[in-house]
């Protein structure tokens, strides 16, 4: 009888087991730690909510929450993304909720897991996010983002680098620079985005420059001085934010191999920065090259692997490009010869449409917010093959008119 009780409990393990299906890759390479050591409340919290998780900090998100929301803190957002970092239309969302959720999805898992997981005292490794438009990877980026943020990163974030490539706020020649073209208000936001992002790591690491930066014959910085000191001049002297912002990354890549800081890079667009030509012009009417621009070497720098003590996570995209360049969204053809010979060795991650538990999730979350009502029965299922699953389709599909 003893025997055959024991019998049964095998068959039953194993047949809960073939429920469950096998192992996932995830599960493999190690992502199911920190589910297995989930807070017992939040294991009920799960259950009770279905596309919600209570998890706010990025560091105990797990298999256990994927294609699950979690609430990013106000505070929070306006100080990380208040220059930048989400899309318009997700801005626009967050706006009408009064909340600011994202979704927990593999590509985002993937990296977080990477990241805690990388021997920072090895050469910086470049993970570069690449999908289809729209498919979520700006909003994957945002997520590593706040990761980096609560764990004492120094965050060096470029929002979109296009921008500066196709619609700069100003041109100007370069000062010592002949042929270049600097963007001096472009140079200047980016600075007050890092002192935002930044301020108080900063105020709590007290870094200071290892030299003097001279900018004309009454202005210097003087070894020694703090880093912030050094953004605030570059803010307040418009004319030298573009010099200023060579010399804040020169230092940071010096204060992080020396591990007095953890630096995490994150550029999204980061193609843009190879691409064969851009919208500005010169004084002879000549389309300007990326390399000509004063803002593209420092980021060229930062994200060499000639330092350690940091992590780069880049995003290519179609988008980044001009019309004529939009034939594939693979790294390859995106950077370019010379951009992937840049950044080889790095790490390829995926981004990809919903699936399906993450599609209907979304969809339970319109509804939780009464944006849309399921009054067709058949709904969901249109807006699936409308969409394609796509993460910006969809949001363009029940947009407000």
């Amino acid at each position: 009888m003893k025997m055959f009780r024991k019998h049964v409990g095998s068959i039953s393990r194993i047949s809960t087991q073939l429920q469950r299906g096998p192992p996932t890759v995830g599960s493999i390479a190690g992502l199911s730690t920190e589910a297995e050591a989930a807070p017992k409340q939040e294991r009920v919290d799960e259950k009770i909510t279905e596309f919600r998780t209570a998890i706010t900090n990025p560091g105990g998100h797990s298999p256990l929450q994927i294609a699950k929301f979690y609430t990013i803190p106000a505070e929070e957002k306006k100080r990380i993304f208040g220059g930048g970092g989400l899309p318009k239309q997700y801005e626009l969302q967050i706006k009408t909720f009064t909340e600011a959720c994202l979704m927990v999805r593999s590509p985002a898992l993937e990296l977080l897991q990477y990241i805690k997981q990388a021997d920072l005292s090895k050469p910086v490794v470049r993970y570069v996010l690449y999908g289809e438009n729209g498919v979520g990877k700006s909003l994957t980026m945002a997520h590593v983002l706040h990761y980096g943020a609560l764990h004492d990163f120094l965050l060096v974030h470029v929002p979109w680098a296009p921008n500066w490539m196709k619609r700069p706020k100003e041109t100007a020649n370069a000062t010592g620079q002949e042929g270049f073209i600097d963007l001096p208000f472009d140079a200047a936001a980016w600075l007050v985005h890092f002192k935002t992002q930044n301020a108080q790591l900063l105020q709590k690491l007290q870094l200071k420059t290892s030299k003097d930066y001279v900018w004309s014959k009454r202005e210097s910085t003087p070894t020694g001085s703090l880093l912030t000191e050094l953004v605030e001049h570059g803010i307040a002297r418009i004319k030298y934010a573009s010099e200023t912002i060579a010399a804040v990354i020169s230092e940071l890549k010096q204060l992080s191999t020396a591990g007095q800081c953890k630096v995490m890079v994150a550029i999204d667009g980061f193609n843009a920065f190879f691409h064969p030509e851009t919208r500005i012009f010169s004084d002879n009417k000549q389309r300007v090259t990326p390399d000509r621009i004063t803002l593209t070497q420092p980021f060229l720098n930062i994200t060499n692997y000639d330092w350690t003590n940091g992590v780069c996570i880049l995003s290519v995209d179609k988008i980044a490009m001009t019309e004529g360049y939009m034939e594939s969204y693979m790294p390859r053809y995106l950077l370019g010869k010379d951009g992937f010979e840049h950044l080889d060795p790095f790490v390829p991650v995926h981004v990809d449409n919903y699936t399906d538990k993450e599609f209907t999730n979304y969809i339970s979350y319109y509804v939780d917010r009464f944006w849309i009502t399921k009054t067709a029965p058949d709904l969901e299922d249109q807006l699936k093959f409308m969409s394609n699953k796509n993460p910006y389709t969809l949001m363009q599909l029940v947009r407000g008119l």
